[in-house]
């Protein structure tokens, strides 16, 4: 009989906490293991066995600048992206992490949390919708509660759900919220509208209408490890337009009968929209590259193991 399935709720120090049907236990973990928080493992109690294929994996390029990609967590259905209302979001950085959201393989939610600090809450809610068509969007505060009984439809039984945002953007004090008793730390914003990192790790946590969400870490800078189809998906505005370019490989640009240019200079889409959608696809295919490179290494230096353990071992003999 194969061991039963548990749950990855929380990981540090080599270790990692586990949810299971017979209670929560704690395991050892093997150095450098790419385990994420929502992954579903098998153990013998003491030691991992196995890691299950994931649905879905929220992943950003390794912090340490290395080409490689890292794992934020995985076999997550929603992810709320939270998006401070004070200082005001740069449309930029929306776009960055709903694209992310979009490559993982999940549905993204844009949460505009802070709500009620929001001098015009209208037009900023306009605004954050135009950097995230095709999102539901939602104004949020945690502290005064509006708007978050939108959110009780998301809290249902099997449904794993994620928040992401930069550091200060109210992630802890919103799984609070949700939660219904404090699980999280939180902290006050600095005086430079800065957010102070209170979460320093992920971890799971169960809801009380059946779902669980994860909390994580602020990402000041989001290196996005993502495909074309990524940027596509955060992009839906754009992607639409191309179909009515004249050529199939529009660059956008100077080339006659481009329907991007055009809804530009009609108005339609804002310039912006498009120098945004152009330094994502720089990234992605930056991404694809330095993918590519790393793997040519890595199998030039298996093959140059490969080699050395054939010519230490001397020539064959039946």
């Amino acid at each position: 009989m194969s061991p039963p399935l548990a749950r990855v709720a929380r990981i540090d120090r080599g270790a990692a906490d586990l949810l299971t049907d017979s209670g929560n236990c704690r395991i050892d973990i093997p150095p450098g293991s790419d385990l994420a928080v929502g992954d579903w493992v098998t153990t013998n109690g003491l030691h991992l066995l196995a890691i299950e294929p994931r649905r879905t994996a929220i992943v950003r390029a390794a912090a340490s600048g290395e080409s490689r990609a890292q794992i934020l967590v995985a076999n997550v259905d929603t992810v709320f992206v939270a998006v401070p209302a004070v200082p005001a979001p740069r449309p930029a950085a929306v776009e960055r992490l709903v694209a992310l959201a979009w490559d993982s393989g999940a549905t993204p939610v844009v949460l505009l949390t802070k709500s009620d600090l929001a001098v015009a809450p209208q037009e900023l809610h306009a605004a954050v919708a135009g950097s995230a068509p095709g999102c539901d969007v939602h104004a949020v505060s945690a502290e005064t509660g509006d708007g978050m009984p939108a959110l009780a439809a998301y809290d249902e039984p099997g449904r794993t759900l994620c928040v992401i945002g930069r550091s200060g953007a109210g992630k802890s004090t919103l799984a609070n919220a949700l939660h219904g008793e404090v699980a999280m730390e939180v902290s006050n914003v600095r005086r430079d509208g800065k957010g102070r990192h209170t979460t320093t790790h992920r971890q799971l946590i169960p809801l009380p209408g059946g779902a669980v969400l994860i909390d994580t870490p602020g990402l000041r800078g989001v290196g996005l490890w993502i495909a074309d189809e990524g940027v596509a998906a955060a992009f839906p505005d754009i992607d639409s337009l191309a179909t009515g370019c004249r050529f199939s490989d529009c660059a956008h640009d100077t080339e006659p009968g481009c329907a991007v240019t055009a809804a530009i200079a009609s108005g339609e889409l804002p310039r912006r929209r498009l120098e945004s959608w152009r330094k994502l696809e720089r990234e992605a295919a930056w991404i694809a590259a330095r993918s590519d490179a790393r793997l040519r290494k890595e199998r030039q230096r298996q093959w140059r193991q490969t080699t050395m353990a054939a010519r230490r071992s001397g020539p064959f003999r039946p």
